[in-house]
């Protein structure tokens, strides 16, 4: 005779179980209608807790081992798992999702060796209250520069770090070596970038497996993963010597265009900034008005070839108006002024993502790592240290 107790709906992390016992054969000897003595193997009891979000999914079996388990969510996907090499435990291999509907079908023996009959349960995590989304550059399928790192912007505070960083796994072509780092981005939020020991090696493919979907930032739920890859371009790198006004592009250790500028004038806010910068954006003919960095009135123009390299507003651009300072003089407000023909041709030549390498004596200070992608401004033992797992 087989005994199965069917679970009541339970809440979330309260334990559902149920007895499984073999049925008992009719006796070879005995009278007709009686039974054989009842096995006096235990019955095996399945558990499975209800976990929260953000946990995995736990199965035991007490007085038997685990045949198998199958979790499937509410849109048919399989939540894989692990069996201990005990024979009674077993645990998902993801976390449960936010808000998101599980069954639960286990298969299981005695611990004499008899199957016993299938348990079945189910269960629903509760909603996010907060959920955490991301932006992710380079963009997907991207070439860019040597220098760009992969980069993660977080909508809501991450308080958890170590947390989030184990489940972001960057796989690169080559073997390249890198490590996570947490800076705070200029706009206030949190950003982790991974960036290479050294400048990535052109041709260098790169991908990003985000496995976030379950995972409890402290400041929201990630309820989805992500995935991104790009590929790394030239070799080039752009050094600006403001002390000498002179910009030189430089493509696989050759120099292909030195062009004459004019930096940031010395002596007060409108200095440049030095250390290495790289190249963000491309964007073309835009308005730049001084208000919006703090200048005061100062400009208020278009602005033709513009390449943004840091996000407190600093500039490589056409500036035909500081013509007569080209090689000769920085009075600029702080962006990398040149004639509109070198702009546009080196507008042209360059591509997102390569370092910009400036020094100069009359500079306001090294860029940030949070101030666009400043993150080679620190040694390689001090990027590391950035990193919430080590």
């Amino acid at each position: 005779m087989l005994l199965i107790r069917t679970p009541r709906p339970v809440l979330a992390a309260v334990a559902l179980t149920v007895s499984l016992t073999a049925c008992t054969a009719q006796a070879a000897n005995g009278p007709a209608g009686s039974e054989a003595p009842a096995s006096k193997t235990p019955p095996a009891k399945v558990t499975v807790v209800d976990p929260a979000a953000g946990r995995p999914v736990t199965v035991t079996v007490t007085g038997g081992t685990i045949a198998g388990v199958k979790v499937v969510d509410a849109d048919g996907a399989t939540l894989t798992g692990r069996t201990g090499t005990d024979g009674a435990r077993w645990t998902s291999d993801r976390k449960a999702v936010p808000g998101s509907s599980y069954t639960v079908e286990v298969t299981s023996r005695t611990a004499d060796g008899r199957e016993a009959a299938p348990y079945r349960s189910s269960f629903t995590t509760p909603e996010a209250a907060r959920v955490n989304k991301l932006t992710l550059a380079p963009g997907k399928n991207t070439t860019v520069g040597i220098a760009h790192p992969l980069s993660i912007v977080f909508d809501l505070p991450v308080t958890r770090k170590a947390d989030v960083e184990r489940q972001l796994k960057v796989t690169t072509s080559n073997a390249t070596e890198g490590s996570w780092g947490w800076v705070k981005d200029y706009s206030g939020r949190d950003r982790a970038d991974w960036r290479p020991r050294e400048y990535w090696k052109p041709g260098t493919k790169v991908t990003l497996e985000a496995d976030l979907n379950g995972t409890d930032s402290g400041g929201g739920w990630f309820v989805r993963d992500y995935r991104t890859g790009f590929t790394v371009g030239a070799a080039q790198v752009v050094k600006v010597d403001l002390d000498r006004r002179k910009l030189t592009l430089n493509r696989d250790g050759r120099t292909v265009r030195t062009i004459p500028v004019s930096g940031g004038t010395p002596g007060g806010d409108k200095r440049s900034w030095r250390g290495t910068a790289v190249l963000m954006a491309k964007e073309g003919t835009i308005n730049m008005n001084s208000e919006t960095v703090g200048l005061g009135d100062a400009y208020d123009k278009m602005v033709d070839y513009s390449m943004r390299l840091t996000w407190s507003g600093m500039y490589a651009h056409a500036a035909p108006w500081n013509a007569a300072y080209f090689g000769r003089a920085n009075r600029s407000s702080g962006c990398i002024g040149m004639s509109d023909e070198n702009a546009a041709a080196f507008y042209a030549a360059v591509n997102v993502g390569d370092p910009f390498e400036i020094s100069g004596r009359e500079t306001k200070g090294t860029v940030a790592e949070g101030n666009g992608y400043g993150a080679w401004n620190l040694s390689w033992e001090q990027w590391k240290a950035k990193s919430a797992v080590g």
